[in-house]
């Protein structure tokens, strides 16, 4: 009897359970960038340049089971920052992190993936620190930082050498924002300006936000040793204003404004206007637009990405080549996060960006920058040969 009665809800139970059936296995890759605020456009490209990436992975079937890319606003703030890495690293379906965008960011957030550990491939942070703070003995877990850019210490040696050498000035002025990124892009121009032989003749910080640079600026034109340029370490937010109150205030050529690749977007020109034309702006890689291998995603993105505010931004395609080294890992067999690691130090990656490599600390071998000009004409960024 008793067996007879159970075994309906034995058969009930199996029905159930095939119903329900186990969920299709998927992996997903987070996005860790600023969405909204004053940065929310440049992560908003990396977000859909990796979206993209992730959209042709699963169309072409690359895999036996489905990708996704998650994105997480960290808002440019690094308390935020830390709060979206704690979520990251709470969803195992997590398998690695393409951001942070801001070295600020990047920094905190690196610690708290260490502790997981996942894998963070940075698109965008320069700060030499994001990689460096690795080698510190207090640093808790593995080596899994990685970037696609240069460091700071490259492009601030860079335009310290265009400076002194093609431009030809000798005595410069010094402003950063006081942030890790803007800061430490000023350092590195400094140390390279002095060993070339060149002068700082002030230097100043200012704060993120700030508006109002006309009394700073009157003191940097009528410095006694004439300063001949200044050099700007920031956001392209600030260089905008600070070109603007230049201009008006009549520090035009031959006096120079060189900044860094936070400055060189499309909405440098929404601030500043015409009072962008001629400024100096170094990008870490070769823009875009100047990349043979990268013509393909710029076809496919252009196609993708139609709507008002979505054309490329100057840190997309390193997005979507951080996506795609992390997708060749997945092909060598890492389908868990120890796995990644493991697979991204022995990166061997031909792309967008031509060959990436990674050194021991997880950053990039490619140390190539390029000098750029703004022209409000076309809202366009000459490359400098």
């Amino acid at each position: 009897m008793t067996s007879r009665r159970s075994a309906p809800a034995f058969a009930i139970i199996a029905l159930l359970v095939a119903a329900c059936g186990p969920k299709e296995k998927a992996f997903k890759i987070a996005v860790a960038v600023p969405l909204t605020g004053d940065m929310g456009t440049e992560g908003q490209g990396l977000r859909r340049a990796v979206e993209m990436a992730v959209e042709e992975a699963n169309t072409a079937q690359r895999f036996p089971y489905k990708l996704a890319a998650v994105p997480f606003d960290d808002r440019a703030d690094p308390k935020e920052a830390v709060n979206v890495a704690n979520l990251i690293i709470s969803d195992p379906r997590i398998i690695a992190v393409v951001g942070h965008y801001n070295s600020g960011c990047a920094i905190p957030a690196a610690k708290v993936y260490a502790r997981a550990p996942v894998a963070m491939i940075s698109p965008a942070a320069t700060n030499p620190e994001v990689t460096a703070q690795q080698l510190s003995p207090d640093w808790i877990g593995p080596k899994m930082v990685f970037r696609v850019v240069p460091t700071d210490d490259v492009q601030g040696a860079y335009a310290a050498e265009f400076t002194y050498r093609k431009l030809g000035k000798r005595r410069m002025s010094l402003l950063h924002d006081k942030t890790p990124y803007g800061q430490g892009l000023a350092e590195q121009f400094k140390k390279t300006f002095l060993q070339l032989g060149g002068d700082i003749v002030t230097e100043d910080g200012v704060a993120v936000g700030d508006k109002d640079f006309k009394a700073l600026l009157t003191k940097i034109k009528g410095s006694v040793k004439k300063t001949e340029g200044l050099y700007f370490g920031g956001l392209y937010t600030e260089a905008g204003l600070l070109l603007k109150q230049m201009r008006e205030l009549d520090m035009k050529d031959p006096f120079v404004f060189i900044s860094g690749d936070g400055s060189k977007t499309s909405g440098l020109f929404e601030v500043a206007g015409e009072s962008a034309d001629g400024a100096y702006l170094s990008i870490v890689g070769v823009p875009v637009e100047d990349l043979p291998s990268a013509a393909k995603f710029m076809a496919d993105y252009k196609k993708r990405w139609t709507g008002s505010g979505e054309e490329l931004k100057p840190f997309d395609h390193f997005g979507y080549e951080a996506a795609r080294i992390i997708f060749a890992a997945m092909e060598k067999g890492a389908t868990n996060r120890a796995q990644m690691i493991e697979e991204l130090r022995k990166t061997d990656f031909t792309g967008a960006l031509g060959l990436t490599r990674f050194d021991a600390k997880g950053d990039t071998l490619n140390k190539i920058v390029t000098m750029t000009r703004a022209k409000s004409k076309g809202r366009s960024f000459d490359s400098i040969r």
